[in-house]
């Protein structure tokens, strides 16, 4: 049984998104004291995370830091704050997913179930075989790390998705929309600009190991990891 923990202020937004997960089997704890977030996290252990951007002491975006600073689980915010700045902060610290109030509770759901699936189902992978290297580079898909010599950095299921294709395919160009039939097989309710957050994000994630010009934007098609750093 998958668990979901819900970080929400609006306690009769609770009880709906409660009463609704339930009756598709998923068990639900929500956040019971504001300053204690990160421990209730930790004793609950979930499987996936609903997260508000609005809260009392602090906002969704510290929650969600020091959530990342735990767990790679995948996280969701679900807010009335719909800008695209909004969004944008969300996924650069640290969420997979933004979801904006008020929601459809079936896109909602589908979208907590792609997320599973990716994280834990039948797209996680489940063979011993799941790392890739490229010119000293490897991707260790189960346990979400990327590494380069000595120095090794956690990564969230989506980066290591994004990861995965390009390494697989070192060299050639992968359009927008393959990493995005990749990544969400719900792309209908993706927004564009969350590819371009991830794969700043990816980007980083490579200059943290040094390695700078390694992810291509190849303008009107898509990206192309290029490992001329083998080449250093």
């Amino acid at each position: 049984m998958f668990k979901i923990f819900i970080i929400e202020d609006d306690r009769g937004l609770v009880t709906l998104l409660q009463d609704y997960l339930h009756k598709f089997g998923y068990e639900t704890r929500a956040v019971s004291d504001f300053e204690t977030v990160k421990a209730q996290f930790e004793d609950f252990a979930p499987h996936l995370v609903l997260l508000d951007v609005n809260l009392p002491k602090f906002d969704g975006y510290y929650w969600c830091r020091q959530i990342r600073g735990i767990s790679t689980c995948p996280v969701l915010f679900i807010s009335a704050r719909d800008g695209k700045m909004d969004q944008v902060m969300a996924l650069e610290n640290g969420a997979d997913d933004y979801i904006t109030k008020p929601f459809d509770y079936e896109i909602a759901m589908a979208k907590i179930k792609s997320h599973l699936r990716r994280a834990y189902g039948s797209y996680a992978g489940g063979s011993n075989e799941r790392s890739l290297t490229v010119s000293g580079l490897m991707l260790d898909v189960e346990r979400l790390v990327l590494s380069r010599g000595s120095i090794k950095i956690d990564l969230s299921h989506t980066e290591a998705k994004i990861l995965d294709e390009l390494m697989k395919k070192e060299g050639v160009i992968v359009t927008r929309d393959r990493l995005l039939e990749k990544i969400w097989d719900d792309q209908a309710f993706v927004d564009d600009n969350t590819l371009n957050v991830y794969v700043t994000r990816v980007r980083k994630k490579l200059g943290a190991l040094d390695i700078q010009d390694g992810l291509q934007t190849v303008r009107g098609q898509g990206y192309r990891l290029n490992a001329n750093w083998g080449d250093e």
